[in-house]
């Protein structure tokens, strides 16, 4: 079999899956007429209809079974996303280049003791609770690299997710492929000039909560939310890859260099 006609086997079976807007529901019920549906288990390619958060959502569903993900626009920003059309859709399914990313594995042990973990494809990041700063010691690979961080907050993020929170916070963009990390302050106040770090991602993060009852702390894997923690481990998880795919000329490394280069 033929590169071309394995990959068009790969897209026979699609599972069309909506953000719940008004819009990307409209798509979905006229992609679902056009081409047919089967359930997201059953699928040889998932196509989100929405914007970058369905496209974090559906990764987040299919993370103990990845598929391969085809997003198209019907949401704001849409990153991540393709562009929306009715037709050719198994042809572009078939031509679609993949991007492949590793998550971020969190385990956080809050003040009871109870210990939660989760993965995260964009960022892990803690944020102050109430109007005090955090106050945090940085740790990395059992070597205790800042012993205190007053700032709202900190995030470590994936090379994927170097566009989202972290440029936000002034982090740096990194390339898809780059084996790192990067470590960004959010509003630091001491030490005042440091801007952060870039790590390997072979690397292990521990980041431990100073006056954690005075300065409640929240930590997030993407979207899931712990709070009043006192400890965060971050590590990159490479045993699980998961696939986005992308029109030629439109990868999300092109979409990531891309971004570089705007003012």
């Amino acid at each position: 079999m033929s590169i071309a006609s394995a990959a068009a086997a790969r897209t026979r079976d699609i599972a069309f899956l909506s953000s719940g807007s008004q819009e990307a529901e409209d798509a979905r019920d006229a992609l679902v007429a056009r081409y047919g549906n089967v359930q997201p288990e059953e699928a040889d390619v998932i196509v989100a209809l929405g914007g970058d958060g369905l496209m974090l959502q559906t990764l987040h569903r299919t993370m103990r079974a990845p598929k391969p993900i085809y997003g198209m626009n019907r949401g704001s920003v849409g990153f991540l996303m393709n562009e929306y059309a009715e037709h050719n859709l198994p042809e572009r399914l078939a031509a679609a280049l993949p991007s492949i990313i590793h998550p971020l594995f969190m385990r956080a042990v809050d003040v009871r003791g109870v210990e939660t973990t989760a993965r995260a494809i964009n960022e892990v990041s803690l944020l102050r609770q109430t109007y005090q700063a955090a106050k945090l010691s940085i740790e990395v690979d059992s070597a205790t690299r800042l012993s205190e961080l007053i700032a709202d907050g900190i995030l470590v993020a994936t090379p994927a997710g170097s566009t989202a929170y972290n440029l936000s916070a002034n982090g740096p963009i990194l390339p898809l492929a780059a084996p790192l990390m990067a470590l960004t302050p959010l509003s630091p106040f001491r030490p005042r000039r440091w801007r952060g770090a870039l790590l390997p991602d072979a690397a292990r993060v521990v980041i431990e909560v100073l006056e954690a009852d005075k300065r409640p702390v929240a930590a997030a894997a993407d979207h899931y939310e712990i709070r009043r923690v006192t400890r965060v481990e971050v590590s990159m998880d490479r045993a699980t890859s998961l696939i986005i795919m992308h029109d030629p000329g439109h990868s999300l490394d092109e979409r990531i260099l891309r971004e570089q280069f705007r003012y």
